[in-house]
């Protein structure tokens, strides 16, 4: 092998060689220049085309499959979005708006959020705007093949996310703003859940809706304005008829408690009136009651006190008497009380002619 064809280091260090003359440099120049074949440069010091071939091929595959793959450098934001980051797992205050961006490929995560406000012009020309729109949906397992076969693996944008929108509009342009911002706003949620659900059980019978929540919708300042000094007015009015239905409610407390009161009292006077009359009853029975004791002891003195029997006491008492009193008076008591006796039949016969 000749000095130009010598590229590798040796494997064993030896002592460098003594510096050649001028002269013997150009003819070995001169001598490479010969056997080098014309039009033919020589390779660089430390070239080699399969290993350069190989790094190419490396860098170029690296290159496609972070631009293809999920976690990409290049993404892209769609209009209607914003894209939010993760790093790592946390959240991260980068924002980016519509368009391509770039990120550090299988560290940093990226998902498009949907910012965009849905508008529709109600009946009466007004235009207003969902914020956000809410559909829950699942796909069955045994039309996955059919339906991505039909609509691809983004089937949710044409029969959800279009749909809505289609949906919300044709909804506010046959109702009022009064309608739509009150009246019938507990009830779009149904009307739009049915509505999605009817055009996918006919063309697209895999996808089932399970709910749709719909946001308030935003309206024109002054509009809403004038929606609240009407709420205000409303509950002004409900507050007044509640303050009448509590007076309402307290007045017919009152009249109640006075009825009871009433009523209390009354029996009250009743249970004392009917105490006081069988008080009076009972005296007047108890008075009844002594009168005939007193008719029936007079009847029984006046069967007991006989002309025999009042002798008969009178005879007793004599006899009884330890004192004796003698004189010319005595025939005449004695004569008296025979005519006090005497006196007394007569009465009592008389009394029974007159009976």
């Amino acid at each position: 092998m000749s000095d130009g064809s010598v590229d590798s280091p040796s494997l064993h260090r030896t002592p460098p060689p003594p510096s050649p003359s001028p002269s013997l440099s150009l003819s070995r120049s001169q001598h490479q220049q010969q056997q080098t074949p014309r039009g033919r440069q020589p390779p660089p010091p430390g070239a080699d085309p399969v290993a350069f071939a190989v790094v190419a091929f490396i860098a170029i595959c690296f290159v496609l499959i972070s631009f293809s793959a999920p976690s990409s450098i290049l993404h892209q934001v769609p209009e209607g979005h914003v894209g939010v980051y993760w790093r790592g797992g946390a959240l991260l205050e980068t924002i980016t708006p519509p368009g391509f961006h770039v990120k550090l490929p299988w560290i940093t995560q990226f998902e498009p959020i949907q910012v965009r406000n849905i508008p529709c012009g109600t009946k009466g020309g007004v235009m207003i705007s969902f914020d956000k729109i809410e559909v829950v949906n699942r796909l069955h397992k045994e039309f996955v093949h059919e339906t991505l076969l039909n609509y691809g693996v983004h089937y949710d944008k044409t029969w959800i996310y279009d749909k809505i929108h289609h949906e919300i509009n044709q909804f506010c342009s046959a109702h009022s703003l009064q309608q739509v911002y009150i009246d019938l706003f507990d009830q779009i949620d149904e009307t739009m859940k049915e509505a999605i659900q009817r055009d996918c059980t006919r063309y697209a019978p895999g996808i089932e809706i399970i709910s749709v929540r719909v946001t308030k919708p935003n309206i024109p300042d002054s509009i809403r304005r004038n929606f609240e000094l009407m709420e205000e007015e409303r509950t002004k009015a409900l507050i007044a008829i509640e303050k009448q239905k509590v007076a309402e409610k307290e007045a017919e407390t009152q009249k109640k408690i006075a009825l009871s009161e009433a009523e209390k009292n009354a029996q009250v006077s009743k249970i004392l009136m009917e105490q006081k009359l069988m008080e009076k009853d009972s005296s007047k029975r108890q008075q009844q009651i002594d009168n005939e004791m007193i008719t029936k002891e007079a009847e029984a003195n006046r069967l007991k006190l006989t002309p025999e029997y009042l002798e008969l006491r009178f005879i007793e008492s004599i006899a009884n008497n330890s004192k004796i009193f003698f004189g010319e008076k005595i025939p005449n008591m004695i004569m008296d009380q025979r005519m006090l006796r005497n006196y007394l039949d007569n009465g009592s016969t008389k009394d029974h002619l007159e009976i």
